[in-house]
């Protein structure tokens, strides 16, 4: 175990971790980042650094990121030796992407001064203080503050064929890509019976020329209101009692439709679609936690006092999509970030720790 103490120490490494880290550098907190590890374990659940806008394409709603030529700004912003899951950048016009933008993010956090480790958290202890966060490779660190922002994992259906068109036609976020051009004015299909799902489905008429929400029962878990919705609306197709086999695409164009079984009669079919949205929900990454933090009844950390990242233990702040399981847009994880890293300032200045 080291012997120092961290004025603050960040878990995560999207926009909530980063904005995080760029105020708490600011503040001359010098803030240690535990940003994941490079494994295929984290591949598989999506994990990686740099967090879910790492497996995105262009990010159309962020502010202050509108589409142009970014190949130049990009190039000169970001170490070449520090860009990570960064595809190349080419001359054309388009919107920033997730990781170019993530990559900003951490680029930013690094210009500060910020320390990161390219780790896995797999335990902490916050029985007492300071704080012990223990990694899997790089051994244990005490801490005076810590600031959670490890995110939320959808929940994908665990085909193959769909992991295989991630990013090219199936997505789990249609406020991030329903918008995006190869979408527009095509069919596209949602699979879940929530108010997700119905949010979703009703987001996306606004671009598709149909919207299939496919419903796996004879009846929507959505509010009557939003069923009543989905149910009213001109665009929305419900396919009761549908699974999906199987996600059908091609190489260049992506995803091209859907392998449906109709799970009373047992009958197969396929539908034309652009693509798929995944709305099931998603998987709050907490296990490090315990039991040791208040969570909600749906496993996202519980925020315990209104308009403050404050968490059930005294020094321990949650920011982003792993206390938030409402909004979940890079833009209010930022946010939240910023808070919690003004946060932990404020109470290490109280205690005469900075």
């Amino acid at each position: 175990m080291s012997d120092k103490v961290e004025k603050t120490i960040i878990i995560g490494s999207g926009p909530a971790a980063w904005s995080a880290a760029i105020y708490a550098s600011r503040a001359e907190l010098e803030p240690l980042v535990f940003e994941g590890a490079m494994t295929e374990e984290n591949r598989q659940q999506g994990t990686l650094p740099l967090g879910q806008l790492a497996l995105t394409t262009e990010v159309e709603n962020y502010a202050g990121f509108p589409s142009g030529n970014l190949k130049a700004f990009i190039d000169s912003a970001i170490d070449s030796e520090q860009q990570y899951l960064l595809p190349p950048v080419t001359e054309e016009e388009h919107a920033v992407t997730g990781p170019e933008l993530m990559n900003l993010m951490r680029q930013q956090a690094r210009n500060f001064g910020t320390r990161i480790i390219t780790d896995d958290v797999i335990e902490t202890d916050l029985s007492s203080k300071p704080f012990v966060v223990k990694t899997r490779e790089n051994g244990t660190h005490r801490c005076h503050t810590l600031i959670v922002a490890t995110g939320a994992r959808a929940n994908y259906l665990g085909l193959p064929s769909e992991d295989e068109y991630k990013n090219r036609g199936v997505s789990a976020c249609a406020v991030c890509d329903g918008a995006l051009p190869r979408f527009r004015n095509k069919p596209m299909a949602v699979v879940g019976g929530g108010d997700s799902a119905v949010e979703e489905a009703t987001f996306l008429t606004k671009f598709a020329s149909k919207v299939y929400l496919v419903v796996r029962r004879d009846e929507l878990r959505a509010s009557k209101i939003m069923q009543q919705r989905a149910l009213d609306h001109a665009k929305i197709e419900i396919l009761w009692n549908h699974e999906v086999l199987e996600v059908l695409g091609e190489e260049k164009a992506g995803v091209t439709g859907l392998k449906l079984i109709q799970n009373v009669e047992k009958s197969e079919h396929q539908v034309d679609i652009s693509g798929l949205f995944l709305a099931i929900g998603h998987t709050p990454n907490t296990d490090f936690l315990g039991d040791q933090v208040e969570m909600t009844d749906k496993g996202y950390i519980r925020w315990t006092t209104p308009f403050r990242t404050y968490t059930s233990v005294p020094g321990v702040f949650a920011a982003g999509d792993v206390a938030d399981d409402y909004y979940r847009q890079a833009i209010t994880s930022a946010g939240t970030g910023c808070m919690a890293a003004l946060d932990a300032e404020r109470l290490l200045a109280e205690h005469d720790e900075i």
